[in-house]
């Protein structure tokens, strides 16, 4: 029997594909990748193929809709059938939903409890937590609201929030404990702008002794920060280091999911 006949090398190879449509779409990856129409020997080249080759495949493209050229220059770009598609796939993505595994590997990979935190009607608000295998005993459950100035997920909420958004929240957070101050201080200033700087927010010990925490930011595709990655745990075994691993774990996972909600760094 040939060993194609029952299947098993294909099976081992997985679904076979249509190589010509594969090799169609490295030009669209590269049209998407820059973010701008280009000449057809530069888009080419970034596909990795000739422009000979790369014409006939662009031509399907744009009767399609999946590509058009430009009059003037005579640059490709991205069609409005790709527009569309693109639209559609972003309304399919639930920024929470699509975080949710992800916080459950983060949880087993650092050995730390995660949260996904949105902002509330008063401020970031715990809506998933992923425990790990030695959580730790702290109050981090659904519809926990973070407190501003002390934990990381407020501190990252508020150096990406307008800031008449975040003087409304810090206001409200003042009036219900009775305490502190309803202003954006020089050290709360300085902390923002390193949250900002660094892309990423820490607490050590700010609102609960002995618990510590590291947050980063999720953005969509209009720039937005739409929840934060926040990753807690008992300050004497917490790595607080920005350049950490745990820190490094934690930005990478924001831009992933950035990245598939739309967004594009500047």
């Amino acid at each position: 029997m040939n060993p194609n006949e029952d299947g098993s090398d294909a099976a081992e190879r997985g679904p076979r594909g249509i190589q010509s449509v594969e090799v169609g779409g490295q030009l669209l990856l590269a049209l998407a990748h820059h973010g701008r129409p280009l000449a057809l020997k530069d888009l080419a080249r970034q596909a990795g193929m000739p422009s000979a080759k790369a014409h006939p495949y662009l031509v399907s493209f744009i009767k399609i809709g999946l590509v058009e050229q430009e009059a003037q220059s005579g640059h490709y770009g991205l069609g409005p059938l790709a527009l569309q598609l693109g639209l559609i796939s972003l309304q399919q993505y639930d920024p929470v939903r699509l975080a949710t595994p992800r916080i459950e590997e983060l949880a087993a990979q650092l050995g730390h409890t995660m949260a996904i935190a949105v902002w509330g009607n008063r401020g970031p608000t715990i809506v998933r937590v992923a425990e790990a295998a030695s959580p730790v005993h702290v109050t981090m459950r659904h519809g926990t609201v973070m407190n501003l100035r002390g934990t990381a997920s407020g501190r990252l909420f508020a150096a990406h929030l307008p800031p008449e958004q975040v003087l409304a929240a810090l206001a409200m957070e003042a009036a219900l404990d009775g305490h502190g101050s309803a202003a954006l201080d020089a050290e709360l200033q300085t902390q923002l702008t390193l949250a900002r700087q660094q892309g990423i927010a820490s607490s050590r010990d700010g609102v609960v002794q002995g618990v510590s925490a590291l947050a980063a930011p999720v953005f969509d595709d209009q720039g937005r920060m739409v929840l934060s990655l926040t990753a807690i745990g008992p300050s004497g075994s917490f790595d607080l280091d920005l350049e950490g691993a745990m820190a490094l774990s934690l930005k990478r996972s924001g831009l992933e999911l950035s990245r598939q909600l739309g967004w594009r760094p500047a």
